[in-house]
């Protein structure tokens, strides 16, 4: 699938199957990982076949079963505008998993923090995990606000171009579902701003790639 569908089609999903990603998937995830950490400078990690991050009451609570797989997300604490960053890469690596035919949730707080298997350093924060492998179904599609709310471009005014990332923004995910976050143009210039609030930053890295990767254009 293109990466149209593949934001069409992807659903965070908490329940997996007891399946083994295979080599041929973790050989893309690995590819794909490393080419994201040299060009963000983040410290992205995937961690195969570990369940004792999602083995706790957090993870139990958040209805969590069989992930025996993460991407952990993770950066140095210095580094300007850390968690998009981390949520803009990171759904990269999201949306290509959708591709291969793999199933994610992105993580903020339901999972053994002291658990993970994740090596980081002093100076580094780990941001969020990332559950990955086959899912026991497809997930669902979550309630977006109206266009109005998160858009001040009236639909005769709107390019085409611009529509289409809007939508694939709107159906980025976010922390609970909150879509704090307001998409406008600057001459042909998009951008993307957020109200703040509980993860707002990473969920505007998120937001952020989904309306670039398909309107093909830069936002701000």
């Amino acid at each position: 699938m293109n990466i149209k569908e593949a934001i069409s089609s992807r659903h965070s999903v908490r329940q997996y199957l007891p399946k083994p990603i295979s080599k041929e998937h973790r050989d893309k995830l690995n590819e794909l990982i490393d080419s994201c950490r040299k060009e963000s400078g983040l410290n992205f990690q995937i961690i195969y076949d570990e369940p004792m991050c999602f083995n706790s009451f957090l993870a139990h609570y958040g209805k969590f079963t069989n992930v025996k797989n993460y991407i952990a997300v993770v950066g140095k604490k210095s580094m300007p505008d850390l968690e998009e960053l981390c949520g803009y890469y990171g759904e990269k690596i999201v949306i290509a998993a959708q591709q291969l035919g793999l199933n994610t949730c992105w993580v903020g707080g339901t999972y053994g923090r002291r658990k993970q298997k994740a090596e980081i350093a002093s100076d580094e924060k780990l941001v969020c995990v990332i559950a990955i492998g086959y899912g026991e179904n497809q997930g669902t599609k979550h309630r977006s606000k109206p266009v109005e709310k998160l858009c001040d471009i009236k639909g005769s005014d709107m390019p085409q171009w611009f529509r289409n990332g809007l939508i694939a923004a709107m159906m980025a995910p976010t922390a609970l579902n909150q879509q704090k976050f307001f998409v406008t143009l600057d001459g042909d210039e998009p951008v993307i701003t957020t109200k703040g609030g509980m993860m707002t930053k990473l969920d505007l890295g998120i937001v952020k790639y989904n309306f670039e990767a398909v309107s093909c254009h830069k936002c701000r």
